[in-house]
């Protein structure tokens, strides 16, 4: 890797500038979908397993497009691929209440998970692409901004609740106020020249140590993921608390998470990565068995903080990791590795779902707990040789 030099080009500024709004956007449209849980489930009168199914449709739609993710990015640089899944996104996004068939609001997610997919790989590939030409950790501070769009769309929805915006409201005004920033900043991302290989690019599988690094984003995305998606539903239904404190539960979570991820470049720089990874799980199994021990919600506000500081910079390690190994385009580490880890992101919570349905949605997020411990666990074998 390169020395840091003394001052980024103007170029290279605006690119940054332009890649962390684009993370904002992302997390932004995940929490304005989080929030909108109970708002879905009440509008199309699903149970949990109906609600679990959903959330799988998005998580398929992601894996089918995560699998096709390098041979887009082969052929199309991130500043081309991310103005046109953002706009599928938030399209998607704003229209999650607007039909009343379920069958529709399936079809919404695969194509919601999908344009999420590519979107998200094209923006970590610019990511690695910046690292690199700045010669220095900037992983974690791109993952803090997505984050902060989190606790942004969080506290967005907690704020207009009260004030009578309709949950079609808010989804409508968030998608074209979300879509309008990921156009814009579209225009000033890096400018690259991708041409395929002559044999065709494979789809993006992963293989050797790929599949640990895989494996383990998946873990670790399951505690994501279930904060998005029933963090909010588990204060509300669980604990009975209001929906403007229920809406903070993901906020809490996101505010946390992105006080870690801003502070995890300096922590990388200074600290070996598996022992930053193994620490990482041990605070997020902690906090998930604090939020579901303490029947209060503050005490779940706290659990929730702590799961979001310990999974802070589990994908941003990871995913740093997959965009440098040797021999291996960036894109298609990074793709590689999220078509099993975004598979932990968008099946994890279906599978609390099914679980939920079954017993109670506290026994479903105890798997949390389990997968923290296991990500702890495999730090060491995971990253070897990675510093």
């Amino acid at each position: 890797m390169s020395s840091t030099p003394p001052d980024l080009s103007r170029v290279l500024q605006r690119a940054t500038h332009a890649l962390r709004a684009q993370f904002f956007v992302a997390g932004a449209l995940f929490a304005t979908w989080g929030v909108h849980v109970p708002s879905i489930k009440a509008h199309y009168a699903l149970g949990e397993q109906a609600l679990a199914i959903a959330m799988l449709a998005s998580g398929a739609g992601a894996v089918v497009a995560l699998l096709q993710a390098g041979r887009v990015l082969a052929r199309h640089a991130p500043r081309r691929v991310v103005p046109l899944m953002g706009l599928a996104c938030v399209a998607a996004v704003g229209s999650l209440l607007l039909p009343s068939q379920y069958a529709l609001l399936l079809a919404l997610m695969l194509a919601y998970g999908m344009a999420a997919a590519l979107f998200d790989v094209a923006i970590n590939d610019e990511a690695t692409s910046i690292e690199q030409a700045c010669g220095r950790p900037l992983m974690s501070g791109f993952h803090g901004m997505f984050s902060l769009g989190g606790m942004a769309g969080a506290a967005a929805w907690s704020a207009l609740a009260p004030l009578g915006v309709s949950p079609t409201g808010h989804l409508a005004g968030a998608a074209i106020v979300l879509g309008a920033v990921a156009a814009v900043a579209s225009r000033f991302m890096l400018r690259q020249q991708r041409e395929a290989q002559a044999g065709g690019t494979p789809l993006s599988l992963p293989h050797g140590p790929l599949v640990l690094l895989g494996l383990m984003a998946g873990l670790g995305l399951v505690g994501e993921g279930a904060m998005y998606d029933w963090s909010v539903l588990y204060l509300r239904q669980e604990l009975t608390a209001a929906p403007a404190v229920a809406s903070l539960g993901y906020a809490s979570f996101s505010a946390a998470m992105a006080a870690g991820r801003f502070g995890g470049d300096w922590v990388r720089a200074r600290m070996r990565p598996e022992t930053l990874l193994r620490a990482s799980g041990m605070l997020g199994a902690v906090g998930m068995a604090l939020a579901l021990a303490v029947p209060h919600p503050a005490g779940a506000l706290v659990g929730f903080a702590l799961v979001g500081l310990g999974f802070a910079n589990v994908v941003p390690v990871l995913f740093s990791a997959a965009g440098q190994q040797p021999g291996i385009a960036p894109a298609h580490g990074i793709a590689a590795v999220s078509s099993v880890g975004y598979f932990g992101l968008m099946a994890g919570p279906p599978l609390i779902g099914f679980i939920a349905e079954a017993r109670s949605l506290t026994a479903g997020l105890t798997v949390v707990i389990f997968f923290a411990m296991v990500v702890a666990a495999f730090a060491r074998r995971a990253l070897v040789g990675a510093r």
